[in-house]
């Protein structure tokens, strides 16, 4: 029976720590409705992240972000960042942002426009596949399905 008890414990210590760390995985701060990730914090840059919450709407990514602080340059958009986000119509990317990750945008049904910078000189595989409404932009995107 101890042995018993001392495996629960354990198996219990776990299932307590994932569920304790695995919020954390998916963005290191939020800051007005847009999660970001640290990607280098000497030189003070971050991504735009997925959050906890699909984005929808308007979204206006700032050009810099304060946090506890410090203010970091928004560089660039993840991997993912908005990957199935079917309620967001619309993006506004800053001029500090350099790149956009694979699958940035991924299916997302609803953007009807982004502007995009000349700032962004790489954009990732699939970054706007599924975009089936996508219908105007600074930078012409053309949609796919």
């Amino acid at each position: 029976m101890n042995k018993l008890t001392t495996f629960s414990r354990a198996i219990l210590a776990i299932a307590i720590m994932l569920c304790v760390a695995l919020p954390t995985l998916a963005h290191d701060f939020e800051v007005g409705g847009i999660y970001y990730n640290y990607l280098n914090k000497t030189a003070r840059t971050v991504e735009v992240t997925r959050g906890t919450n699909n984005y929808t709407g308007i979204v206006t990514i700032p050009s810099s972000v304060t946090y506890s602080g410090t203010t970091y340059s928004v560089s660039s958009i993840g991997d993912g960042a908005f990957y199935n986000c079917t309620g967001l119509t619309y993006i506004i990317i800053p001029n500090s942002v350099t790149s956009i990750g694979n699958q940035a945008f991924y299916d997302c049904s609803g953007l009807t426009s982004i502007t995009i910078p000349n700032s962004v000189t790489a954009i990732g595989n699939d970054a706007f596949y599924g975009c089936s409404n996508l219908i105007e932009s600074n930078n012409v995107i053309s949609p796919t399905s």
